[in-house]
């Protein structure tokens, strides 16, 4: 199996002065008559040949070379070149690209529709099997880290509501959930030889049929979960009213007059209004 190999062509500088040199001789040749007009034809020919072996290199980019279906190497290095005119030279970018998948609509692992996306930051690191393992290798990085997403996306679910027993979910755990998504793109985009620098969830959403049920479902999480918290605090308080009037004998109630002021006070701590209350102007028995 061939993988890639690192050429360094010749300067094109020098070519190029070769370059100038040949076309000065046969154009002085068709005035000057040197030698027969017909030795400025071959002339002519060869300085075509040599103009068409250029190759001009910009940094983080490389050319791939081929020549007559024969993998004969990369030039990698930035800068001006000179190669067989007879290469097929394929450009190859290196430089890191961002690609931002489309937003998805997949079923969670508990079959919930939601809407996920995702960001993969890339580039090329074998440029052999970019350009030969693969049909178009830009398309195949797009397709692949979108089937990754969605297989991801199917084995854990949204979040814990539904599976309490869920140690990893894709909103609570976003640190490892980017890390195995990374990894996961990272082994599918080897064929290609292509590096995963970064991959990260930039989207993540129930979709839209059931995204109310979903948001009333979460505050009534939040309201349940904050009452409980209400009432725990309320009995403590009431506790500690009883005790403290119990302590400093002020009044001594029996226990019908507790179970009334017990009633009244958890009124008062946990409602979720201002409460207007009555004051008996009697006796404590009225």
């Amino acid at each position: 199996m061939k993988t890639e190999k690192t050429i360094q062509p010749t300067s094109g500088y020098l070519m190029l002065l070769i370059s100038f040199v040949l076309l000065a001789a046969g154009i002085a040749n068709i005035f000057l008559h040197w030698l027969p007009i017909w030795v400025s034809v071959p002339i002519f020919v060869f300085y075509l040949l040599i103009i068409s072996g250029f190759l001009a290199i910009e940094p983080n980019s490389s050319r791939v070379l081929t020549l007559f279906g024969d993998y004969k190497g990369t030039v990698k290095q930035s800068g001006f070149f000179w190669a067989n005119p007879f290469f097929i030279k394929k450009k190859i970018s290196q430089r890191a690209h961002n690609l931002e998948t489309s937003q998805l609509k997949v079923n969670d692992k508990q079959g919930n529709p939601i809407m996920i996306a995702a960001v993969v930051v890339w580039k090329v690191a074998d440029t052999f099997r970019a350009a030969f393992d693969v049909e178009n290798y830009e398309k195949f990085v797009e397709i692949q880290s979108e089937s990754a997403l969605r297989k991801m996306s199917m084995e854990y679910s949204y979040d814990n509501f539904e599976d309490e027993k869920a140690h990893m979910t894709l909103r609570s755990s976003s640190v490892e959930i980017n890390d195995m998504l990374e990894q996961e793109i990272a082994e599918r985009l080897s064929l290609a030889g292509i590096e995963v620098i970064e991959a990260r969830i930039s989207h993540l959403a129930y979709a839209q049929e059931i995204a109310s049920a979903m948001l009333q479902r979460q505050q009534a999480t939040a309201v349940i979960a904050a009452r409980s918290k209400i009432v725990e605090g309320a009995v403590g308080m009431v506790e500690m009213a009883l005790e403290a009037l119990s302590k400093k004998e002020i009044v001594h109630l029996d226990e019908d007059k507790k179970a009334a002021m017990v009633s009244n006070l958890l009124v008062v701590l946990c409602s979720d209004r201002a409460v207007s209350p009555v004051v008996n102007t009697g006796t404590l028995h009225q």
